[in-house]
This record gives C-alpha cells, structure tokens and sequence, in this order.
C-alpha cells in the first residue's frame, strides 16, 4: 500500500534518523489537526524520547483532538523499557485518531500498543505506508524476530564478475558516484564487516565519508581473521569509532594481546571450513548492538555469508568494463552446483550511478 502524504511525512522523518537510533528503530510521526501538519517527531538517540512523545510535544495543546501517523505501532510498557510508553503519551494528550504503518513485533509490543488506544477509545488504522516502512526497518524487525543483525553483501564488481585484476589490484573499478553511494550506506549501517585478505591487499580505513568528509557517528568496523594475520598497524583498528577484531581460539595469543592493546574488542568463535562460524558470531556482534551489517568482503567472506544463508539484501555495483584472466571473483566459496541452487534475488531495482550500474534487492535471508 503507498503511503498517504502524511505517512510519507512521517516516513521522511524515520530516513533521517536512520542510523542515529541503533538499537532503536528509527521512526517517525506527525500530528494532523483540521488536514495540516501541525508537528513532526522522530526517534532521538538512545535513552531520548520515541517519534510519536516528540511530536507530541512540539504540537503541544494541538494534538487534542487530532490525528497522528506513526511509522511503528506505538510502544506500551514492558521490562526494561527506558522511555514513558507512547501509547499512553497518545491518549493523556487527548490524540482521537492513530494511523500506523505497521505493528511493531517485539514480545513487549506486539500488538499491546494498539490494544491500549483502542480500550482508551482512540480509533486505530494500520497498513498505511507499510511497504516503505517494511523497508525501512528490515533491520530491526529482523533482529527482534530472530536475535540476528541484518546482513547487506555489497561488491563492485566488472562486467565479467571480478573484483580485482589477477595482481590484486582494484582502483578503481567503479566510479566516484558508485563510492559515494557506498560511503552513504555505510553512514547509516551499525557495522561494516570484511575479511583480513581485504584489510592485508588494501589497508582501508573503512569509515563513512560520503561526500568525502567522515561523519560524526561511525559504524564498528569488523574484521574476520581466523588466523591472526592482520597487523596490529592496520588502518582498520586506528579510525574513529571502534573495531572487532573476530578471530578462532587457536590464533596466536601474542597477536590477540596485540590487537587488543589497539583498543580493539578481540571475540573468539570457532572455526570451520570456510572461515569461521557465523552461528557464533553474528549472535555476539547483535548483543553488542550491532543491527545491520554492510560486508563488502572480499569474495571469501562474502561467498562464506551466502552458503551458510545469512545474506538479507545485496548490493552489486557493476562497471562497464571486462578484467578477464585470473581476476579474483566477488562471490568466492564453492558456489552452486546447479542454476536452479543459485541464489535469486526478489523486488529487483537497477539503477545508473554515474557511469556504472546498481543491482539491488532482496534474497532469501529474511522475508518480514
């Protein structure tokens, strides 16, 4: 269902938090008086009030009587809850009308937050904008649905499928427009995770700059190390922001005191075949907050995410142009045996990004 022009407002409200949040969903609200937007709220930073107690109060005696779109079903109270509930926010303002996008499923929530207004005579309709906020929270509504972060795989890659040539160089395969795009993703993401042969081939710094400039808030760089092989000089671990540094308990210990005394957080989980065990990991990387996750690899990692079936969503920059020989692929691992066993993506969008083109969607990872 597309959104009303006052859930696009509310949306438009939760897209400019996105990132600012974390753990939280980014949401927004606005309150409608006499078909006239007369506040607009959104989340603020942990431990800040939600969308709907800020618009609330930037419309102050006007939300009598009015109605007001919310992109999530409004909280009620539950253990541990660091806010006043907005659902009762909702009806001591006097609020007649809620429009809700979609409802919210944490256990606390679940439907409760509507079930209140109602009781409380505040008449609820829901479905509005569902599709944009969907998409806008796939993140949260994964990880409370599953414990787990919500994995983006992104590459940029020739037309013949290689990240590289068979020297390992890579600069650059995709134009400025292309990087820029992939700085903005990662400026609202929790973390950006690649892997130690991405680190030890190009040093990257690995922060958002989209634009050029570092933002004030930075996504947890990531990186997957089984062996212990990055140095402790690595750009990755002296940014802004903090890094993770995964690796197996069989690293050399002298290397894990090495890159702790960078500041550095050192987790351990098991090793398999491909690397390590993502069961383990993606888990621990969620208790530490992490929601959303950009892997931009190399192509082991991101071959190690697509087997195991933790790939969500997938970026796929593709520059006109053709490698060839023996460049290193995007997508490493043993891949499909079969064309049907390939993985397929869903509500495809391609786009052009200066000279290159953006393939994007969905795949079988999580379906809200």
């Amino acid at each position: 269902m597309t959104a009303s022009a006052f859930m696009a407002e509310a949306l438009a409200a939760a897209r400019r938090v996105r990132g600012a949040t974390s753990p939280n969903p980014p949401v927004g609200a606005v309150v409608v008086r006499d078909g006239t937007v007369v506040a607009v709220g959104a989340t603020a930073p942990p431990g800040g009030p939600h969308a709907e107690a800020a618009a609330i109060a930037a419309a102050g005696d006007a939300a009598s009587g009015a109605t007001l779109y919310c992109t999530l079903e409004p909280c009620s109270p539950f253990p541990g809850k660091r806010t006043p509930p907005c659902s009762r926010a909702i009806v001591a303002a006097g609020i007649t009308r809620v429009v809700v996008a979609i409802e919210d499923p944490h256990p606390g929530v679940s439907g409760e937050g509507i079930a209140f207004l109602r009781a409380n005579g505040v008449s609820v309709e829901s479905g509005d904008g569902r599709g944009e906020a969907v998409a806008l929270l796939r993140p949260y509504l994964k990880h409370v649905r599953t414990g787990l972060p919500y994995v983006i795989a992104k590459f940029a890659a020739s037309l013949d499928g290689r990240t590289a040539t068979r020297t390992g160089d890579s600069k650059w395969i995709t134009g400025a427009a292309a990087r820029d795009l992939g700085h903005q993703q990662r400026a609202w993401v929790d973390a950006i995770m690649v892997g130690s042969r991405t680190v030890l081939a190009d040093d990257p710094a690995l922060t958002a700059r989209p634009g050029g400039s570092e933002t004030p808030r930075q996504p947890v760089r990531v990186v997957l190390d089984a062996r212990g092989r990055i140095p402790a000089t690595a750009a990755v671990l002296h940014g802004p922001g903090h890094a993770i540094v995964a690796t197996s308990p069989d690293a050399p210990g002298a290397w894990k005191r090495a890159i702790a005394a960078t500041g550095a957080h050192v987790i351990e989980c098991e090793r398999t075949a491909a690397g390590l065990e993502f069961d383990q990991l993606l888990p621990a990387l969620a208790a530490r907050g992490i929601l959303s996750i950009w892997a931009e690899g190399g192509g082991t990692l991101l071959g190690s995410l697509f087997e195991s079936g933790h790939v969500d969503e997938l970026w796929a920059f593709i520059a006109p142009l053709v490698i060839g020989g023996g460049g290193l692929p995007a997508i490493g691992g043993g891949g499909a045996t079969t064309v049907a066993e390939a993985w397929r993506l869903r509500d495809v969008v391609v786009e052009s990004v200066g000279g290159d083109i953006l393939v994007r969607g969905y795949t079988g990872g999580f379906d809200p």
